[in-house]
């Protein structure tokens, strides 16, 4: 009996110290409404640098691009040059993932729209539809107002060539399928110095690129964000302090 006495006088204690130095500090995160966040994207994030994209002993970089977005500007790779960018691929009529995607962007653009650090480069690949008009009323439609948001249209090949050649994203014309395009509903991530680039999976190996296309059930935190997308949020804050 005295044993046990002894043991339970050890676990009140353990139990006290706890309470005084712990709870206060998950009250205030409660309170700051950080819990979920910290916890969640910490969980197993890998703490080095971000992975680049290397191809043929060389790290891949995004190729000069030109195209006109919804306000009718003409933008360039330049024009994202020392910014932290996500890349996609879509279009307008699209009826399944396109919308999806646009609204996993617009989370990220609610969290970075405010730094003239970070941009989203979304290239149509229904250019003959998708004018600079159409583009304004779809940014319109789906709240896009971040500066650095472009929404671009062009020549059609170089759009194609920009998706499969430059990025490895798929995309291409599909009369048989709804909509008429197949694309991957992939997103890129790109650096201030226009490298690509992501975090590593479990064995070591570099994701490459984030699935944008996540159904808004599988949500899962406070943020609105998916796993996908929770990463993708961290992964750019990375990069943003680099």
């Amino acid at each position: 009996m005295a044993k046990r006495k002894y043991t339970y006088v050890w676990v009140s204690l353990v139990v006290l110290v706890f309470g005084i130095l712990f709870v206060p500090l998950i009250v205030e995160r409660i309170r700051s409404g950080t819990i979920v966040q910290n916890d969640r994207l910490s969980a197993g994030v890998v703490k080095e640098p971000l992975s680049y994209l290397v191809l043929g002993g060389k790290r891949r970089k995004v190729p000069p691009f030109a195209f006109y977005d919804q306000d009718s500007m003409l933008i360039t790779n330049a024009d994202y040059r020392n910014k932290v960018y996500v890349v996609e691929f879509f279009f307008t009529s699209c009826p399944s993932i396109c919308p999806l995607m646009t609204r996993n962007l617009v989370h990220l653009q609610d969290t970075y729209g405010d730094s003239d650090n970070f941009g989203i480069a979304s290239f149509s690949i229904n250019p003959r539809y998708d004018t600079p008009e159409v583009l304004k009323e779809y940014a319109e439609k789906y709240g896009i107002t971040d500066i650095d948001w472009h929404l671009m249209t062009g020549e059609r090949d170089s759009i194609y060539q920009l998706a499969n050649a430059g990025f490895n994203i798929y995309a291409a014309e599909a009369p048989d399928v709804p909509g008429g395009f197949e694309h991957s509903g992939l997103f890129a991530l790109v650096d201030k110095d226009g490298y690509l680039r992501s975090r590593k999976d479990k064995f070591g190996n570099p994701i490459i690129y984030y699935r944008g296309a996540i159904p808004e059930e599988q949500v899962t935190d406070s943020q609105g964000d998916t796993e996908q997308i929770g990463i993708l949020r961290e992964d750019i804050r990375k990069l943003l302090k680099e």
